[in-house]
């Protein structure tokens, strides 16, 4: 392995996880950044960071970095970091695509000696045997030989402020031992939280693959609780609230589970598994409740709508907030399409306000005309999606039409006095 001072990186990927690592890579280091979005770099060299993540200031600080949206700008570098995303299909299975074409473009510039990390999250054993042959193919180097591989999983949290890139432990492994301490080395000279390496790179993945699972587990847990005290007539955060006084309890809250991690990540388990003889059940339910959320909410609207005496087909609805998580422009595998699709397929008229998303983003990627202001002045019902800063000071009961329209605070930001359906 080359020395710190002689290497020269290339980061595959620039959105929320390939940025703020470029970034900081390219403070200390010759960097590349590279994005196949030309009107991406286009923004980044103005400045400008869609994702908001980082800021003018952090982009000028990185004084080592270029970015580019031709890959044969990265033919000199000695280390390839690949940050694509790694979705799932119509299926829910694996989506490897972008991985494979990205390991394509890597494997045709690769030269004796270098490396290649993946901080993609993926199945165990993706890296070394999915990844790694095409590296083989494209290169006509030999795995271990003539390059090496490492795997790091992203621990990236969009919109949080506080635990970001260099305050969070950094998982790292590599194919051989010398190429392991390495990548350790490398990340260790960034990351001022410290590094964990792992045995090997099938641990690192494993490990990356069950934090998202396990988080999906323990909200699909109080989402199942929310779904069976609402036929008792309980309410559920009064429930938590009253178990929270026990120091060992874990305080999760029912709510919709989207976005690119939690709401993906445990398909690749069970995929892995399954392919191996093994059908998951913990996991797999903790999913099917997680993903029938959004349809019940739709659902619970209908029925009280209905039993409030209102018309269905001619009430207007407004769902606040569309991304999958508060005070953030991250749209991907938001679950408040589920509820906008199961009320648009009953006839109602469904506005959707968000002050973060992009219009343009979320009509590409959703098909869904976002509202930029609120269009109406009242409706039937108002159901809070997502607990964006800008919700919580709204006056939500001037948003209703009559008394017999109703809130649904999904993410309980009100006092229960205020709102008529909480999850």
């Amino acid at each position: 392995m080359p020395p710190l001072k002689d290497i020269q990186i290339g980061v595959i990927g620039l959105g929320y996880v390939g940025l703020p690592l470029a970034v900081e890579f390219g403070k200390k280091y010759v960097t590349v950044g590279f994005d196949v979005n030309k009107q991406r770099i286009q923004e980044l060299a103005e400045g400008i960071d869609g994702t908001l993540e980082m800021s003018p200031e952090d982009l000028r600080s990185a004084t080592f970095l270029s970015l580019t949206s031709s890959i044969d700008s990265l033919s000199a570098c000695t280390v390839y970091i690949i940050t694509v995303p790694t979705p799932i299909d119509l299926f829910k299975k694996p989506d490897l695509s972008f991985l494979i074409k990205a390991s394509t473009a890597v494997g045709k510039l690769l030269k004796q000696g270098d490396t290649v990390i993946y901080e993609s999250t993926v199945y165990p054993g993706c890296t070394e045997e999915d990844c790694v042959p095409v590296l083989e193919r494209f290169s006509n180097l030999t795995y271990n030989e003539g390059f090496f591989c490492g795997y790091s999983p992203e621990r990236i949290n969009p919109g949080d402020k506080e635990r970001t890139l260099t305050t969070i432990v950094k998982i790292t492994s590599g194919s051989t031992l010398e190429t392991a301490a390495f990548v350790d080395q490398l990340y260790r000279s960034i990351i001022t939280a410290g590094t964990h390496p792992a045995p090997s790179i099938k641990v690192a993945e494993a490990a990356k693959a069950i934090e998202n699972a396990q988080r999906d587990i323990n909200i699909s847990f109080v989402n199942e609780l929310a779904l069976m005290f609402d036929r008792m007539g309980i309410d559920t955060n009064e429930v938590l609230d009253a178990a929270g006084t026990k120091w060992n309890f874990l305080k999760f809250k029912p709510g919709l589970v989207g976005g690119h991690c939690i709401g993906v990540d445990p398909y690749y388990l069970v995929h892995k598994a399954q392919s191996l003889g093994y059908y998951p059940q913990v996991i797999s339910s903790g999913r099917l409740v997680n993903d029938g959320m959004g349809v019940f909410v739709a659902k619970k609207v209908l029925k009280r709508l209905i039993a409030n005496g209102l018309q269905i087909q001619s009430s207007k609805i407004l769902i606040l907030g569309f991304t999958f998580k508060e005070n953030c422009p991250d749209s991907r595998n938001t679950k408040v399409i589920d509820i906008y699709h199961e009320l648009n397929d009953f006839g109602l008229a469904v506005e959707v306000y968000d002050p973060w998303a992009s219009a343009d983003d979320v009509l590409h990627n959703h098909g869904l005309h976002l509202s930029t202001t609120l269009t109406a002045h009242t409706y039937d019902a108002i159901i809070i999606a997502v607990a964006h800063h800008q919700f919580l000071t709204m006056d939500i009961n001037s948003l209703k039409k009559e008394k017999t329209s109703i809130v649904f605070d999904i993410k309980s930001i009100f006092k229960k006095d205020l709102v008529d359906l909480r999850l």
